[in-house]
């Protein structure tokens, strides 16, 4: 009962923050515009809460079905326009201010993915490539070479900081062509290259869930990769600095941050040695643990701590415009290709599964639920673009032909397109709700 409230709480909270931002940026380009504003609601359905502000008397609005929102602009196709209004409707403004109003919406979303890449990378992320887990015998990825604690460097020609990159490289060039290209570094260093043939197989590997059952690997841990070591700890004294990768304690593998803790814990004083990666080249260092108090027991302590990926708020902008545009392309070209075929239309998700997702990432903290803010305002901003008349990307469709043509469509043109738009719309949404059901019955 508690996750389910929390994925509700969630998901109105995200939908209700996403389509108000959409809507500020039609209701602010359209003043700037000059166009005037009747309505600006957060929420649809009978107004909860009311006030009235401003020379025009625009009504800003709390409505009860927290699900969206809306903004009203004065439109002469909806009635007679008062004498000392004349020429502040919507559609007796010039075309290009109408595109601009229409095409606010989808770019505020994308501005607020921005920011939110910006927040979260100033609060800095762990520095670390995907790397590869446990591999299943006989599978794509064992017949490609891929070995436990791998390091995925690049996947074809692109460099893989994360795995957000590595999936969506990974997709890329799987749906191209049945190949996933990728540059390894395995725990003594050396790179290496490996091609994962799936061939025929690649439009089911994209179903969602399916891909690394698919393929035949999973996500390992995190590699235990330095930042700059405490001083006087045992880390330092023995020589390990930033960007170091311990790889081994004894001989025995590490493959995160996790073993590298079961390893020292309980060997307070020992002397023991540390494989660790440096420049591609495996080192030796031998060392004596550290000693700490913890909770009045005495344990072992290295001294080091995860790399973690700080900038400041200058250096942030690019890398936060970088993420946007690499998240914002990767899903029109995952539209383009469940319209060929290519990808699988189960990746159509509905107002269920966006819910489960939203109370997921909220469960595991902000910055995860900013990050999943960032990504469906980019996917709300895609979706409004489209060409569909009931939406932003359809109506700059009608008013470019207006402009081109020298006036409005026909009447019978229009309630031709908004009625395929409804349709298509209605389809769209039964498609993702059987999505929904079917993940949840399995």
């Amino acid at each position: 009962m508690v996750d389910f409230l929390t994925s509700l709480l969630a998901f109105i909270v995200a939908i209700s923050v996403l389509v108000a931002i959409h809507e500020y940026g039609h209701y602010i380009v359209g003043r700037w515009a000059g166009m005037k504003v009747l309505r600006f609601s957060v929420g649809f359905g009978r107004p909860i809460w009311t006030w009235v502000r401003g020379a025009d008397r625009t009504e800003y609005c709390i409505s009860a079905i927290p699900l969206g929102g809306y903004v009203r602009f004065l439109d002469s196709r909806e009635g007679p326009i008062p004498p000392e209004d004349e020429g502040r409707a919507f559609n007796h403004r010039p075309v290009p201010a109408r595109i601009a109003v229409l095409f606010a919406g989808p770019l505020f979303n994308f501005l607020f993915a921005i920011f939110a890449y910006w927040l979260l990378s100033m609060d800095g992320v762990p520095a670390l490539r995907p790397a590869v887990g446990e591999v299943t015998p006989q599978s794509y990825a064992a017949d490609a070479g891929l070995e436990t604690g791998d390091q995925i460097v690049a996947v074809g020609d692109t460099p893989t900081e994360s795995w957000q990159q590595a999936l969506m490289a990974m997709f890329d060039t799987m749906v191209a062509d049945g190949r996933i290209p990728m540059t390894l570094e395995s725990q003594d260093g050396r790179q290496r290259e490996a091609v994962i043939q799936v061939g025929s197989d690649s439009a089911r590997l994209t179903e969602p869930g399916l891909l690394f059952d698919g393929i035949g690997f999973l996500p390992g841990a995190p590699p235990a990769v330095l930042d700059d070591p405490i001083e006087n700890e045992a880390a330092q004294r023995a020589g390990l600095r930033k960007g170091d990768r311990i790889v081994s304690v004894d001989g025995t593998p590490v493959l995160g941050f996790g073993d590298l803790v079961a390893a020292v814990t309980d060997r307070p004083g020992d002397r023991i040695d540390v494989g660790v990666v440096r420049d591609q080249r495996l080192e030796k260092f031998s060392l004596v643990i550290g000693t700490r108090e913890v909770e009045g027991a005495t344990t072992g302590f290295l001294g080091v701590r995860a790399l973690l990926d700080e900038l400041g708020p200058a250096q942030a902008v690019p890398r936060a415009i970088r993420d946007t545009w690499q998240q914002t392309t990767f899903t029109v070209r995952m539209l383009a290709r469940m319209v060929t075929g290519d990808v699988s239309f189960k990746n159509v998700s509905g107002p269920i599964n966006i819910a489960q997702f939203a109370g997921d990432s909220a469960q595991r903290g902000l910055r995860y639920f900013l990050g999943f803010l960032a990504m469906i305002s980019i996917s709300l901003g895609v979706l409004n673009l489209l060409p569909v008349p009931v939406l932003d990307g359809g109506q700059i469709v009608y008013q470019t032909l207006e402009w081109i043509k020298g006036s409005p469509l026909s009447e019978r043109a229009q309630i031709l397109g908004q009625q395929f738009g409804i349709l298509a719309l209605i389809l769209l949404m039964s498609f993702a709700f059987y999505n929904d059901i079917a993940r949840i019955l399995g």
